[in-house]
Formats: C-alpha cells, sequence, structure tokens
C-alpha cells in the first residue's frame, strides 16, 4: 500500500456542470487536494466561480488551493495557494495567507529551486513535467530519480506533475512521490472511473 495521494487540479473552464463533475470525482475515491486553477478572468469572477467548488471540498475534507494568486486566495479563505516562479513569494504568502495556510511551489526540474522553496517555508513542492501534457506547455522535463534524491533529503512533501495518468504513474508512485497532480488524464474522460483508476495504479493494481 501506498501513502501516494491524489491532487486534482481544475480545468481552465469550471462552469456549467464542473461542480457536479468535482462531486463525482470527489466521491469515487480519497483525494487530498484540489487547486483551482483559471486564467484570465477577473478576481471577482474567478470568486463566484471558485464558491460552489470550495463547497463541495469543504463538505468532503478535501484542501482548496488556490492556483498563482494570493490576493483570490485571501479573499475567498482558501485553504492555501500554489505559487509559480514569478507568482510571489512564500514569505509574502505566509504572510497574508496565515501560518495554517497551504503554500506549495513549483519547481520545475530544478533540486535548487525546490531546496529554496523548502528553506522558504513551503509546505509543498512540486517537480515536472515528467510526462508530455496539453495542459499547459511544457518547457521542463523531470525524471523520477528528482523525486527519489527530494525524499532522501526532505521531509517536505513532493508533488508530481505533468501529464501523469493511471497507465504512467507507477514509477512516480515507486520514486516516492506523495502526491500526484492530475488534471485531463481526469477531466478528459468520466472523472469517476479514471480516480478510480488511479487509486487501483497508486496501490500496485
Amino acid at each position: 500500500m501506498t501513502d501516494c495521494q491524489l491532487y486534482l487540479i481544475s480545468p481552465l473552464d469550471v462552469g456549467g456542470d464542473f461542480p457536479d463533475r468535482l462531486a463525482r470525482a470527489l466521491d469515487a475515491g480519497p483525494v487530498a487536494a484540489f487547486q483551482f486553477r483559471v486564467k484570465g478572468i477577473d478576481e471577482h469572477d474567478a470568486a463566484r466561480l471558485a464558491a460552489p467548488l470550495q463547497a463541495i471540498c469543504a463538505s468532503r475534507e478535501v484542501a482548496f488551493i488556490v492556483n498563482d494568486s494570493i490576493s483570490l486566495a485571501k479573499r475567498i479563505k482558501a485553504d492555501g495557494v500554489h505559487l509559480g516562479q514569478g507568482d510571489g513569494t512564500v514569505a509574502e504568502a505566509r504572510e497574508r495567507l496565515g501560518r495554517d495556510a497551504q503554500i506549495g511551489v513549483t519547481c520545475h526540474d530544478s533540486r535548487h529551486l525546490a531546496m529554496e522553496a523548502g528553506e522558504a517555508g513551503a509546505d509543498y513542492v512540486a517537480f515536472g513535467a515528467f510526462f508530455p501534457t496539453t495542459t499547459k506547455a511544457t518547457e521542463y522535463v523531470a525524471t523520477p530519480d528528482l523525486l527519489e534524491w527530494w525524499q532522501a533529503l526532505m521531509e517536505i512533501p513532493c508533488v508530481a506533475i505533468g501529464g501523469i495518468t493511471p497507465d504512467n504513474c507507477g514509477p512516480l508512485v515507486a520514486a516516492g512521490a506523495d502526491f500526484l497532480a492530475v488534471s485531463g488524464a481526469v477531466w478528459n474522460g468520466d472523472e469517476a472511473a479514471a480516480v478510480k483508476a488511479f487509486h487501483k495504479a497508486m496501490a500496485g493494481g
């Protein structure tokens, strides 16, 4: 049995029937966190879209993490924020969101960035992309040995991201990923079936 957990990342379109889809996904098996990731809309609209999703997560004790925006995370009292390399500092996020906030940092394939994030007080670091992905442009390629290195050295959890599917996640789980961050592999099909398939794969099924 593995300690690896699922970390769902939203598609860019979270309107329409997406709240129902999120509920189905979360009810299909344990999910540790959900990242709200929308682009190109103002904060007021983003907060409005986030509200029903946040309620669905709260009722299931799933952490609700906002992508990129410390201000949106503060506005909606999210459980945390995920910072890209250009989205502000861990110190700034900690100051604005409080000591209980979950703060994650994108570290690409960089050991140096990950060490910096850990020293700055990040709650987790994210490495990737491990596989080709259509969700966003892939500039960096990470390999499972990066996860092994991190686990041997640091206590802070690490997230693997980028093109991860039930079929290819095994080596990442074996290498020590604490979380698998997945988007397209869940939302591009039957979300409930995908979550179940991930759990089977993570358990070595």
